[in-house]
C-alpha cells in the first residue's frame, strides 16, 4: 500500500435550493485519501499495486464514511485526482478494479455501476464526484455531484482518492425518467 499522507472525511447537508426548502434535507458525505503515487514520473504496465491500494482504501474508509452520512446511503460515486507527475490511468487503477466491492459492502449492496471521474491536476484541483442511485442506474432524480478538493493535494507525486455517498438525490428533481436514448 502506498503511503497515506492524510485522510479527510466530510459531510454536507442541503436544506434548500433557490430559496425553496427541500421536502427533506439531503446529506452527502465524502472520504478522501491522499496517497503517494509509486508510479509518478514513469510508465508502468502492471498497476496491480494501485488496484490493491483502492481496495484497501475502501476497506479502511467506507465504514467511517457510512457512519458519517448518518442515514442509509442510496447514491454513490468515486473519483481520483492524479498529481502532474502521474497519468490518468494511475487514478483509474485506484478506483476501478477493487474499490467497488468494499463500497458496496459498507452500504449494504449496490446493483448499479458506481459513477466515477478521474483527472490529472495540481494541488487544490476540484473533483466533481458524480453520484448515481446504487441500485437503479436510470434513476435520473439521483444523478448528482459532490465537489471536493484538498488545498495541498495532490502534490506532483500523489493521488487523491475519493469516495462519496448520499442519502437522497437532488432536492428538487423535475427531469423525471425522460426518454431513454
Amino acid at each position: 500500500m502506498p503511503e497515506i499522507r492524510k485522510i479527510i472525511v466530510t459531510r454536507e447537508t442541503v436544506f434548500s435550493e433557490l430559496h425553496t426548502a427541500a421536502p427533506r434535507p439531503v446529506a452527502r458525505a465524502a472520504a478522501i485519501a491522499v496517497i503517494t503515487n509509486p508510479f509518478a514520473g514513469r510508465r508502468a504496465e502492471d498497476l496491480a499495486e494501485l488496484f490493491r491500494a483502492g481496495g484497501e482504501l475502501g476497506e479502511r474508509l467506507m465504514a467511517e464514511l457510512a457512519q458519517a452520512l448518518g442515514a442509509p446511503a442510496v447514491s454513490y460515486g468515486k473519483g481520483a485526482i492524479v498529481g502532474v507527475n502521474g497519468e490518468m490511468e494511475h487514478g483509474g487503477a485506484c478506483i476501478h478494479p477493487m474499490l467497488g466491492k468494499p463500497m458496496r459492502a459498507a452500504i449494504g449492496g449496490g446493483k448499479a455501476v458506481i459513477p466515477s471521474n478521474v483527472k490529472v491536476g495540481a494541488a487544490g484541483t476540484q473533483l466533481d464526484i458524480p453520484l448515481g442511485h446504487k441500485d437503479d442506474v436510470w434513476s435520473f432524480d439521483h444523478f448528482d455531484t459532490m465537489t471536493v478538493f484538498v488545498p495541498d493535494a495532490p502534490r506532483p507525486d500523489e493521488i487523491v482518492v475519493a469516495m462519496a455517498i448520499a442519502d437522497g438525490g437532488r432536492i428538487s428533481p423535475r427531469c423525471g425518467q425522460g426518454p431513454v436514448r
